[in-house]
Formats: C-alpha cells, structure tokens, sequence
C-alpha cells in the first residue's frame, strides 16, 4: 500500500471511529525495524494537531513477538507503571482496514541509531551523568508488573504464565525447539544449552521482561530519555534478562569497554535498579542470561535469514542479518569459559 492510500484509509476509518473529521496533514515511513513498519502522522481533529506513529507488522512478523492486540495492551500497562514511554492513543485489531491490524502511539522527540546514543557529542553530557541512571529506573518500574497485578486474562496467558519453578526449564526447551525448526546444524548452541541445562539459577520472581531492553530500543536526545519502545517481545520472567540483554556484546556498537548498552558500566547500572526496586542484582545470573541472550539473537538471526532464504520476506537486511549467528555462537561461548575459569 502507498502513502497515499494508507492516509485515506486512515483518515476515512479514524474520522468514523472517533466521530469528528480527521486529516492527516503528513505522513510519512519510518525508517529502521526488521519485523515492523513505523508511520509518523500528523493528525489534524478539531482544529488541534497531533503527532502520532501508526505501527503494524511488515510482511510476518518474528514466531515470538506478540500480535499488535497484545503489543498495545503491554504498552498500557508499562506506561500506567510510571515507564517512559510514548502514549498509547489507539488500537485497530480488525485487519480490513489496511491490510493488518495497527494501533497509534505519541510520537516522542529523540534517535534511537546505536551510533548516536553510544558516542554522538549532543549527548556526551547526559550520558556521563544520568542516562543509567535513567534506564536503570525505568526498567525497574517496569518489573514492578507482574502477573497477579493483571486483570486481563487473556494478555496474561499471551504472555506466557510460568512459574519459578518451570520457568527455566521451559526457556531452554523453547530455544532447543526454535533451533530444532531451523533446516540447518548448530553444534555450537547446542553444546551452549547442555551448559544452561545444568547451571541453571533459581528465580526470585516472575516480572514482566521487556524481552528487547537494549540500545536501539530508547528515544533520546539532549534532555534525556524520552521515551522507551518496542514491546513486541515482552514477556513473563527473570529480571536479569533485561540486564543481560542490554549489557550484550552486540549491542555495544563497538564499544565494548562499557559493557552496559556502550555507554555505561555495570555497577552504576545494577546501583540505580536495586536502588529504585530494592533488589539486589546477581552477576551470576546476568552473565546466564546474557548467555542465553546470544543464543535467543544467534537462532533469531539464522530465523531472520530464513525468511530471506525462503522467499517468505526477501530483504537484503534479513540475508545480512543471518551472517551475525556465528558471532552470538563465539560470545557465549567465551562467557562459558569465562564463568568456568572463575569457578
């Protein structure tokens, strides 16, 4: 569909749903998002403008990321938690309207690129003193959600009820079926997952986990944090992962001697959480988690590459992202060695 059309459809269907007419004065695509298609709009409803970003899937989106329903629900709740994050304004779950469902969001000032957020000057202040901080506070209020808080039923299924005891167990098991799905060997992950099976860490509680909390996924600028995104993968589990997952290897954009998202260190990080959530953070199972995070992203990128291969979404983004597996493969498993050499 061209820009064009959407902006009709979008301006006959809202006009309808909120009973007063609406223009859309601009619009334009969003760059950036594999999985996702991002649209700006400026809206024009009684005499007022609005600036908003209609989101919907391109093409099919990844097995484990949660239907535009279920995306928009989390976003509710993570933004009645205090997180920063844009406005959740509107939901459309019947796909006739322009191919496939899409809800609307505030559109929030800031970049989001790696490059920007880890080395650009504008923010070389901000990020010497409260970008961890900041993240660190958010992400604590976000697992402030957890299932017994919720009223949903149906959300609270979709987003996968476990328990502390069965909650390891079934992540390892979902990666060994993942992997077992793609049409070709990975040695390496699988010697990383007999490793997971027997040192699993027990769990203090099960929160709401992000399931993508990295550099790429937050909107800033020179006044700060504005706004964190994309809860297309979120999940119940283990707060470590989203530490974990932030503090990766890959997404460091080549900074790697600050381990936390490429511009900042781990224990002013884990400082600021367990200062806004009073739980002390554990290295151990951070280090877990980022281990089976290299292996999530390793099986994601060989996934990614599939959709390429099998003529299902061809892009040159998705055949790219396929050569990064090995790379997840070499990291876990040197974060392996490096937990068995201090052992």
């Amino acid at each position: 569909m061209d820009l064009k059309e959407l902006q009709e459809k979008v301006e006959v269907h809202l006009s309808s749903v909120w009973q007063s007419p609406v223009k859309v004065k601009e619009i334009f695509h969003l760059s950036g998002g594999a999985c996702q298609d991002n649209y700006a709009l400026e809206l024009l409803l009684n005499s007022s403008k609005q600036s908003v970003v209609l989101r919907t899937d391109k093409g099919g989106s990844l097995l484990s990321s949660l239907s535009k329903r279920d995306e928009y629900k989390v976003a509710e709740l993570v933004f009645k938690a205090g997180v920063k994050t844009p406005t959740p304004v509107y939901l459309e779950e019947n796909s006739s309207i322009i191919g496939a469902p899409f809800f609307l969001m505030e559109k929030i000032a800031g970049k989001a690129t790696g490059r920007y957020i880890t080395k650009d000057k504008e923010l070389d202040s901000y990020r010497k003193t409260k970008m961890v901080s900041d993240l660190a506070t958010n992400l604590a209020k976000l697992h402030t959600v957890v299932p017994e808080s919720l009223n949903d039923e149906e959300l609270k299924q979709k987003l996968k009820l476990v328990t502390i005891q069965n909650y390891m167990t079934l992540a390892i098991a979902d990666l060994r079926q993942s992997l077992d799905e793609l049409p070709e060997a990975h040695p390496a992950i699988e010697l990383c997952l007999n490793w997971m099976e027997s040192h699993a860490p027990n769990i203090d509680k099960i929160v709401l986990v992000h399931g993508d909390f990295r550099t790429g996924n937050f909107m800033m600028n020179s006044e700060g944090l504005q706004g964190i995104l994309d809860f297309e993968f979120a999940h119940w589990g283990d707060r470590h992962e989203d530490i974990a997952w932030l503090c990766m290897r890959d997404w460091r954009f080549g900074r790697l001697n600050k381990e936390v998202g490429g511009f900042g260190d781990r224990k002013d990080f884990y400082k600021e959480y367990e200062s806004t959530s009073g739980i002390s953070i554990d290295p151990f199972k951070v280090t877990y988690w980022e281990i089976m995070g290299n292996l999530r992203w390793a099986i994601g990128s060989a996934q990614q590459a599939e959709r390429h291969l099998s003529g299902k979404d061809k892009g040159i983004e998705l055949a790219s992202i396929g050569r990064r597996t090995a790379e997840m493969e070499w990291e876990a498993m040197r974060l392996i060695e490096e937990i068995e050499n201090a052992i």
